[in-house]
């Protein structure tokens, strides 16, 4: 299985373009992949720079024949014509897709700072490697609080899968609306979560759970044990670091880090402010 992450900033390119086509050019020049992950993905959002209110989950689902999308939008406003603007993350996977959640992830009041609505979209998919979740969010960027509030819920969320995961359905649910679907405690979160690896973020991320909950691991310290994080920001000169950093990441569950093949990082792309992150499990 091979799983690319990516917040391409709504298409708009270091040379201030929007150009979803460019985006789909470099995802298909990176390899295969099965499912993919995309952060600051709009909808009828003219208000973001260079954009012309394009439906990017459209436009990228047609360039993307044989995935099946999944979009959770963190952000949903009027927008114009009496439609809505959304902005949020995408998860196209080619793999079979069974239940999928949306989270609202908390958003506590900060006066002095700019904040948004963060979302975590969660998807269960089937692989040669069995069923898992996959998880992408973008978790906020001005404020440490916030980040704080939105990895607990990340976390009090996995823990509660991992819980359901062994619960037994009853016959009084199936067929209808309390039918109940595999939620696996095997999962992938993925996405741009804007601290640097060095913050303590990371570290409450990979913290161990209670009552057997499998933690989580960083793709990059598994292959790479005792290395600094390859950056993922800031390769190309960028308003929001200073110096070069990695805030895309890929966490694996332990059932899942043993079979971590691989984990690259373009650093070449200016398709976007972020570079594109990927990992294969086998």
């Amino acid at each position: 299985m091979k799983l690319l992450s990516w917040n391409i900033q709504w298409g708009r390119g270091m040379d201030g373009r929007v150009d979803l086509a460019r985006i789909l050019r470099t995802i298909r020049q990176l390899g295969d992949f099965d499912v993919i992950c995309l952060q600051e993905v709009a909808i009828d959002f003219p208000g973001l720079p260079a954009s012309r209110g394009e439906d990017q989950v459209a436009e990228l689902s047609a360039g993307l024949p044989g995935y099946a999308a999944v979009y959770g939008a963190a952000t949903d406003v009027p927008g114009s014509h009496g439609g809505r603007s959304q902005f949020g993350n995408a998860i196209f996977s080619r793999l079979p897709v069974g239940q999928v959640w949306r989270h609202l992830l908390p958003w506590p009041v900060e006066t002095a700072v700019p904040s948004m609505q963060r979302v975590l979209v969660e998807a269960v998919v089937t692989s040669d490697v069995g069923p898992l979740r996959v998880l992408t969010t973008h978790l906020e960027y001005y404020s440490q609080r916030q980040r704080q509030a939105q990895i607990d819920a990340i976390r009090h969320l996995h823990a509660e899968a991992c819980a359901l995961s062994g619960r037994a359905p009853m016959p009084a649910e199936a067929g209808g609306s309390f039918e109940v679907f595999p939620r696996p405690a095997q999962a992938l979160l993925c996405g741009d979560m804007n601290f640097p690896a060095t913050a303590p973020e990371r570290a409450h991320i990979l913290a161990p759970f209670a009552e057997g909950t499998p933690g989580f691991h960083d793709a990059w310290s598994v292959l790479h044990p005792g290395e600094t994080h390859a950056p993922t920001v800031g390769i190309h000169p960028v308003d929001f670091v200073k110096q070069p950093e990695c805030f895309d990441f890929v966490f694996l569950t332990e059932g899942l880090a043993v079979r971590l093949k691989a984990h690259g990082i373009d650093a070449a792309t200016e398709a976007s402010d972020h570079q594109p992150v990927w990992v294969e499990l086998g």
